[in-house]
């Protein structure tokens, strides 16, 4: 028995190891952002919290508007994260049951190369266009360019495949159009990856940070990731706790989505693998 438990005991170790790791930076800047500008430098660092939290966020919501940078941000991620699943959710209904349509084959590998141009690839072509439309510092040029997504519409036609046919057939044959049998059958069945998808496109759009730099000029389109890099003086020295208290609480809005979303993702993680 005991010889049994040691290697659970070994990998539980390992695994709580691994986990302070990656846990100790998040851990780390709170704590700084509970202390004053003097009590950063000192050397060992205070272990406790400090009791500068309210007053060092105060600062860092009236330097850079912290306020209104949050709600672009959390604005922008939903609007992009919605527009993928939409747009996901048609293409790989279209890839899966509309067997007669032509090119069929060479639009779905054209949308999986489109997996491999990265941002900074394509970044001046998109700019561009941006331009061509008037979209420049606008929230349409924040959201519209992210809208296609290869890795949903992969994640959704996938799915749709393990769909018994007989299911699209029952529906056809009890009147149901494509359209019905798409949003009360499809939709319902897919909540899960809808939710993983959400999650990780919201995840991704908050932590963009270069194209947002690029097509916006006005303080009232940036957004939080900006403002945070507004916070690291240039010409002094940097405020620490100031731009801690900023990064914590930036940290908030995906934190409360993955914390909300998080069963339903691990769900589709395992429904994946058992596929």
């Amino acid at each position: 028995m005991a010889r049994a438990r040691a290697p659970r005991l070994a990998s539980q170790a390992l695994l709580a190891l691994a986990a302070l790791v990656v846990v100790f930076p998040v851990l780390y800047a709170a704590q700084i952002s509970t202390l004053t500008f003097q009590e950063v430098f000192v050397f060992p660092p205070p272990l406790l919290p400090g009791r500068a939290f309210l007053d060092n966020l105060r600062e860092a919501w009236e330097k850079v508007g912290l306020g209104r940078l949050l709600l672009n941000s959390a604005g922008i991620a939903a609007a992009v994260a919605t527009g993928k699943i939409v747009l996901s959710l048609m293409a790989a209904f279209a890839f899966t049951y509309f067997r007669d349509f032509p090119g069929k084959r060479v639009c779905f590998v054209l949308i999986l190369v489109t997996h491999m141009l990265p941002l900074p690839v394509r970044i001046v072509p998109t700019f561009q266009l941006m331009h061509d439309f008037g979209w420049v510092d606008s929230y349409q040029a924040l959201t519209v360019p992210f809208f296609a997504s290869a890795t949903g519409t992969l994640l959704f036609r996938q799915f749709f495949l393990t769909v018994p046919p007989a299911l699209s057939e029952a529906a056809r044959v009890d009147g149901a159009g494509p359209i019905r049998f798409l949003l009360r059958i499809l939709l319902p069945l897919s909540a899960n990856n809808l939710a993983a998808l959400f999650l990780v496109e919201f995840l991704y759009m908050w932590n963009e940070y270069l194209w947002p730099l690029i097509i916006t000029t006005s303080d009232e389109m940036r957004v939080v990731q900006i403002g945070i890099k507004m916070l690291v003086a240039t010409d002094a020295q940097a405020e620490w706790n100031v731009i801690m208290a900023g990064v914590v609480v930036a940290m908030l809005p995906p934190l409360l989505v993955l914390l909300a979303l998080q069963r339903s993702f691990v769900r589709s993680i395992a429904l994946g693998t058992e596929k």
